[in-house]
């Protein structure tokens, strides 16, 4: 069988960590900040992971599994 192409929108907004777990940004973060609070948007810049029930799919799209 043929390995998988990698999606490559997948690849530009995934990062895997060292334990296997899948990183991505946070949205809502590029326009209409104005009205969005400064908490609101301190928290939009940090990353987060990926759901568990979301992280096989993600690694199916970055040809990890």
């Amino acid at each position: 069988m043929p390995k998988l192409k990698t999606n490559r929108g997948a690849k530009k907004r995934f990062r895997v960590t060292g334990t296997g777990k899948i990183k991505r940004n946070r949205s809502g973060h590029r326009h209409i900040l104005t009205s969005k609070d400064q908490k609101r948007k301190r928290r939009l810049r940090k990353s987060t992971l990926v759901h568990e029930s979301d992280t096989p799919r993600a690694l199916r799209m970055l040809g990890l599994r």
